[in-house]
């Protein structure tokens, strides 16, 4: 009877082999991993954008649960004077997740002021973002397509509601390769609490090869899980076993060239190996000043575990990092059906200070003006109330911000309408950020795209306009 050869790549899954969750998120062909036949490039190499980049590398700030506009960035003096009424019919049907279209509208318990040359308007929850507002282009009318998480988490982070599209992290590495050998491209720092609705598909790397999905970096005492070399094991043994296991994998992959979940996994020891002896560095704190810490809010304890994130994500782009991805908010997070005071209170307490030290270490640094920093949810709130203090979800209008990377800082672009319930001027959808991130980061957003199914798919699929007044 005909032997038949194990399926290696079903084995390594099994057994649990690898360095966690950089086994599917690393370098590919590097130091004769992939055979020479197979004649495959290495798909991490530094490349050329399409136009000269105002940004080099990113930095989402992804406040999970999605978080009141009209409480946070977008002040609304007519949904005050209109509080405990009916939506009036002149704002027209809209249909809500629970039915709180027929609920009374709720005025917002925040007070708003202008902050900066520029006279932008923040809500007094955010006191230390709002010192930054000249760096900061905030977007006002944005709008989704789902009052759903999971649909609207991965339409924010993929450009489709569908579940399975590249995310914005592995299209951004994708067209630019990496700047580090010794780091992930891709690193993706999810809240302690709990993932995001959705969970990994929204930094996955859907149909592109495997090699360009995100990377998990937690915070704590070991952000990377699995990295430190088995106690007893010295570096020369760590790389025998390395160079024996690439040597079996090497003969397996080259009979399944376009196997990419293997080869990613296969370079994953190798980079692995690497970070072994690199990555301590990076995510060792002890070197920065208490004024730093201070700065990011690591000596309070409301900030200090988003802060130890936020000033993570400095140095790792500070070391050639290309995208990092920061989530706050719990499983829960911002969505707060009921009782947004004390949700959203402690969530912008907890990350306020936090944010406004990571743009004005950026700043310092030089790195501002390179680095695109981007915050924002899936969806905003509305202005009717669910239940007697809480908000249910809005798609319809929401706020966004831009900072860095070659945004022109300090001005607001769009409006939603008089009480927040949906976009109406300067409207921006999603595939409209989308394009407008890879527009900053040299790319032409239609023409960076990926044959998949006969297809030349792109992020922005059918959709998607620069949005040239946020433009430098």
């Amino acid at each position: 009877m005909a032997v038949i050869p194990p399926d290696r790549r079903a084995f390594l899954r099994d057994a649990g082999c690898g360095f966690g969750s950089l086994a599917l998120a690393a370098l590919l062909a590097e130091d004769g991993l992939v055979a020479a036949d197979a004649a495959a490039p290495d798909p991490l190499a530094p490349k050329k954008p399409h136009h000269e980049p105002t940004a080099k590398r990113v930095i989402f700030l992804f406040m999970s649960g999605g978080p009141s506009h009209v409480d946070t960035w977008d002040p609304k003096p007519e949904l005050t004077r209109l509080h405990g009424e009916k939506l009036p019919a002149s704002f027209g049907p809209v249909k809500t997740r629970r039915g709180v279209d027929k609920n009374k509208l709720l005025a917002s318990k925040r007070t708003f002021k202008k902050h900066g040359q520029s006279g932008t308007e923040v809500s007094d929850w955010f006191p230390h973002t709002a010192g930054c507002v000249d760096d900061i282009c905030v977007l006002r009318g944005c709008h989704g397509d789902s009052v759903t998480h999971p649909e609207s988490v991965y339409l924010v982070n993929t450009g489709s509601i569908l579940m399975g599209r590249p995310s914005l992290g592995a299209w951004a590495t994708y067209g630019l390769g990496t700047e580090n050998r010794n780091m992930p491209a891709f690193v993706v720092m999810p809240d302690p609490g709990g993932w995001p609705k959705g969970g990994a598909p929204a930094w996955g790397n859907g149909f592109l090869p495997a090699t360009y999905q995100g990377t998990v970096v937690r915070g704590g005492a070991a952000p990377i899980q699995h990295l430190p070399t088995p106690p007893g094991v010295t570096a020369e043994q760590q790389r025998r076993t390395l160079d024996f296991v690439a040597e079996g994998n090497r003969e397996h992959l080259a009979a399944r060239g376009g196997d990419t979940e293997l080869a990613a996994r296969i370079a994953a020891y190798e980079l692995a190996f690497r970070m072994q002896a690199h990555a301590p560095e990076v995510v060792d704190l002890a070197k920065e000043t208490a004024e730093t810490k201070g700065l990011y809010g690591l000596d309070r304890p409301e900030t200090a575990e988003f802060g130890t994130r936020c000033l993570l994500a400095r140095r790792m782009v500070e070391r050639g990092v290309r995208f990092v991805q920061l989530y706050c908010g719990d499983t829960g997070g911002w969505d707060a059906h009921s009782d947004l005071d004390a949700n959203h209170g402690k969530l912008c307490l907890q990350s306020d200070k936090p944010v406004a030290g990571l743009l004005t270490d950026l700043k310092r640094r030089g790195l501002l003006k390179d680095t695109l920093v981007v915050w924002g949810g899936e969806f905003g709130r509305t202005p009717m109330t669910e239940g007697a203090n809480g908000r249910d979800h809005n798609p319809h209008g929401f706020t966004m911000w831009l900072a860095g990377g070659g945004v022109k800082g300090g001005q607001v672009i769009g409006a939603t309408d008089p009480i927040g319930l949906r976009a109406a001027d300067g409207k921006a959808h999603a595939n409209d950020l989308h394009a407008t991130i890879l527009h900053l980061l040299g790319f032409n957003h239609k023409k960076l795209t990926f044959r998949h199914n006969g297809r030349s798919e792109r992020l922005t699929d059918n959709g998607g306009e620069v949005i040239d007044a946020a433009l430098a």
